[in-house]
């Protein structure tokens, strides 16, 4: 805990603090933001990672495909729908007063195969690697192999010697959940009180080891940390740092380029991308934020979308402080009904490679993803979670708080050519009862 004194010269140099402490919606442009050959060279991983990361998934996806039919259609990838969503555009204009030059569009991470969330690109990547090291360690698998030969009960029995460990607010433990359990591995997911009850029960339903906290996500994760330093078979899945899922979602940039090329939507000096992206602790959208600007360079822009309540990754860019302040800190109460965003203190290692070429982030309230999330099921069927909105206000935020950016990127005269990309980073798991709940929220605040 930070001493008052330290908060009160942190209010003093950086003025926007008082404004995230009042919980007002604030959008912040990143000062340290550098030109990408520039701002790229500080970053510890490279293009060379994250291609490792994609040929290591091109080699499961035989195991994938057999392991879980979803896949199947797809060869075994894990990769959601790229939508052009006009009439949601209209009613943000309606609504907002504003118009969206260009074209808004909505990646699908909610309705991503076997976890239904942008959590299955991580979460799944980094199991899928250590399955593939004990594998490749104990001399039952080689690179050369089909993989598919790991769906069966040798493999099974193997796995079953070791364990697995996560903490989370639900979405993360979710996709470790079921494709450790899949595989054979012990599971113990560690979630917080924000954590969803139809999240624990699924996994539950899948033999997972559900531990419950009363304290929020940096409490969980600890605790998962904990037991898993006790037993030297357990593997502790570090959303607050670990390398292999920033690398899982890193790879879904290449992913995005081709679904665009596919829809001749051109990205270059006069065709910008817009790319807006809810933020937690970090780990997700830093690793989509960085894969994309490995493959577009300083022609796509990415802004982070953090709840009022829970402006962990936006306090730690701000300040400089990253993992060393938390939202509580600064008297903020990380309370939202956004449960995968509901986390207080953001990943250092996130923040530091997000330090100089993130664009900017910005803030939005509970009642304004709830509306959100009503607009876009009437307008275009989609049903997302409420924390997957946090980014689809990015664009008017941008067009009326971020004029300073566009003006001094150039980019005014550019923005008819521009393409805009929400994250929606899931939903399609949540029961029906539970997102008509969501869907009445929002119907009732659009009233009032």
């Amino acid at each position: 805990m930070k001493e008052k004194k330290e908060i009160q010269a942190l209010k003093n140099e950086y003025p926007l603090l008082n404004q995230l402490i009042s919980l007002q919606e604030s959008f912040w442009i990143n000062p340290k933001l550098e030109k990408y050959p520039i701002g790229i060279k500080k970053a510890t991983l490279s293009q060379q990672d994250v291609n490792d990361a994609e040929n290591r998934l091109m080699r499961f996806a035989p195991y994938l495909a057999k392991a879980f039919p979803e896949t199947k259609e797809a060869k075994g990838l894990i990769e959601s729908p790229l939508a052009r969503i006009p009439t949601m555009k209209q009613f943000i204009e309606r609504d907002t007063h504003q118009g969206i030059p260009g074209e808004l569009l909505l990646k699908c991470d909610s309705h991503l195969p076997i976890s239904g969330s942008i959590k299955a690109r991580g979460g799944i990547y980094e199991i899928l690697k250590h399955a593939e090291d004990l594998a490749l360690h104990n001399g039952m698998l080689k690179v050369e192999d089909d993989y598919s030969i790991i769906d069966n009960e040798e493999f099974r029995s193997f796995f079953s010697q070791y364990s697995i460990a996560v903490g989370s607010t639900g979405n993360l433990g979710l996709s470790i959940g079921i494709i450790s359990a899949k595989l054979g591995f012990n599971v113990s997911v560690h979630m917080s009180a924000d954590a969803q009850t139809w999240k624990k029960d699924l996994l539950r339903s899948k033999k997972v080891d559900v531990i419950e906290y009363a304290d929020d996500y940096s409490k969980a994760v600890e605790e998962g940390r904990l037991q898993a330093a006790k037993d030297p078979r357990c593997y502790f899945v570090d959303d607050e740092s670990s390398r292999d899922l920033f690398l899982g979602y890193a790879v879904a940039a290449s992913r995005l380029q081709k679904q665009l090329e596919q829809m001749e939507i051109k990205i270059d000096e006069d065709h910008p991308l817009f790319v807006y992206l809810p933020c937690g602790v970090g780990g997700g959208p830093g690793g989509v934020a960085f894969g994309l600007k490995l493959l577009f360079g300083d022609h796509v822009h990415c802004f982070f979308a953090e709840p009022t309540h829970s402006p962990c990754m936006l306090i730690g860019l701000l300040t400089g402080l990253h993992d060393q302040i938390s939202v509580q800190d600064v008297g903020i109460d990380n309370v939202t009904e956004a449960d995968g965003l509901a986390v207080g203190r953001p990943s250092g290692f996130a923040g530091k490679m997000m330090e100089s070429i993130l664009s900017g982030s910005y803030t939005v309230s509970d009642k304004k993803l709830y509306k959100m999330l009503t607009a876009l099921a009437d307008t275009e069927g989609f049903h997302l979670e409420p924390s997957a909105l946090a980014g689809m206000i990015g664009p008017e935020k941008l067009l009326t708080e971020g004029t300073g950016y566009l003006q001094d990127h150039h980019l005014k005269e550019k923005m008819n050519n521009s393409t805009h990309v929400i994250w929606g980073t899931g939903g399609s798991m949540v029961p029906e009862e539970i997102m008509n709940q969501y869907y009445q929220k929002g119907y009732d605040s659009g009233k009032k």
